[in-house]
């Protein structure tokens, strides 16, 4: 009875038969952790409605995603399939941060959303093994959301100095 056990169990987790295939998975979820926590850790200082949490966990879920299928043997199409269905999946998940005032007009929202959109990019690209596709991806959204920030910051100080003087 319990060499049955043994062997059910044995069967169970034969999707990772060598520590090859181990490697691979902890070094592309752990990586898509790390980036997605870099994206997260900059939109939780901006107290951002999406901050740390959710950014890690949408970098490993997309990354999860293109993952097992790979291990399955899906085929190139069938994969191009499940990562149409990540990003409209995603869409929608950051639609839900987009606000619009009825009063004012204004719009919130949209910079969280689309960071959403690009950390699901990256863990994309990590559960497909492009790595450092993915690790540049990752700075270049850090440094659009850190340091365009200022700037903006810099441009709308400027442009109300401008309406006071005139």
């Amino acid at each position: 009875m319990w060499q049955q056990v043994i062997d059910t169990l044995r069967d169970e987790f034969s999707d990772l038969p060598d520590v090859t295939q181990w490697t691979r998975l902890l070094v592309r979820l752990g990586l898509a952790v790390l980036l997605g926590a870099l994206i997260g850790y900059e939109r939780e200082r901006r107290d951002s409605a999406a901050g740390l949490r959710t950014h890690m966990l949408v970098a490993l879920g997309t990354a999860l995603f293109v993952l097992v299928p790979q291990q399955a043997g899906l085929s190139a199409a069938d994969l191009s399939r499940v990562i149409q269905g990540i990003i409209a999946g995603v869409g929608f998940l950051g639609a839900g941060a987009v606000i619009k005032h009825a009063e004012s007009g204004v719009v919130q929202g949209l910079t969280t959303a689309a960071g959403i959109w690009a950390t699901a990019a990256v863990g994309v690209a990590v559960g497909l093994g492009r790595e450092a596709t993915a690790i540049a991806s990752a700075v270049i959204v850090v440094v659009i959301l850190g340091l365009l920030f200022h700037l903006e910051k810099r441009m709308k100080l400027k442009a109300s100095a401008v309406l006071r003087d005139s």
